[in-house]
């Protein structure tokens, strides 16, 4: 018969029960994503990050620049997945995160997707156009017939699992500090989320 004293961990001294809810604990579905120290920092140019911790999770970073006398740009974004599930055997403990002085004094396009969890879908759009035709004016609902699409249909599920845990996203105030320019920023933790940054740009440039 298999018998039971106690556990060391972390300097303490715990009986087995104590030990058993700890690992157990331990075990529950974890996902941690982080930026830290001083990744990117002053970099510049064109700058694009897909972080993922878990599963089912899909990211896309797209961008489209045209010069000309009819410059125009078409981005289409779409994404499909059928019959993936992850079922849980604890809870979701997610957590996504920029510290440090991660991209501090960067300058450009940067585009970031950040996400931990399950089944999470991400984009960010850049269009840029430089047109010697001038700018026109548009009204709303021109200006939303012309948006990029971006679709994501069909994305996995995280299954029957139990859906507790805790999640939290956040950026340090030292991170991104002096950054120069376009930034788009996806941070996701958790389960099913549809997220995106659409930016579309039309330049007059000189005949």
């Amino acid at each position: 018969m298999k018998r039971c004293g106690a556990w060391l961990m972390a300097g303490l001294l715990l009986p087995c029960a104590a030990f058993a809810d700890e690992y157990a604990g331990m075990l529950g579905y974890l996902n941690q994503s982080r930026i830290e120290g001083h990744a990117l920092a002053g970099a510049n140019g064109l700058i694009a990050i897909n972080q993922a911790a878990g599963d089912l999770n899909a990211q896309a970073n797209l961008i489209g620049m045209a010069q000309g006398g009819q410059a125009h740009v078409d981005i289409d974004a779409r994404s499909t997945s059928a019959r993936n599930t992850v079922l849980l055997d604890g809870p979701l403990h997610a957590s996504a995160h920029i510290d440090g002085q991660a991209l501090q004094g960067a300058s450009g396009i940067a585009t970031i997707n950040q996400a931990s969890g399950i089944a999470n879908t991400m984009v960010n759009i850049v269009s840029a156009t430089l047109a010697r035709e001038g700018i026109r004016e548009s009204d709303d609902a021109a200006l939303a017939a012309a948006r990029v699409p971006a679709s994501a249909g069909g994305q996995g599920s995280a299954g029957d699992g139990d859906a507790m845990g805790t999640r939290n996203v956040g950026v340090a105030a030292s991170a991104l500090q002096g950054f120069d320019g376009v930034l788009q920023l996806n941070q996701i933790a958790g389960a099913g989320n549809d997220t995106a940054n659409i930016l579309g740009m039309a330049v007059h440039g000189t005949p």
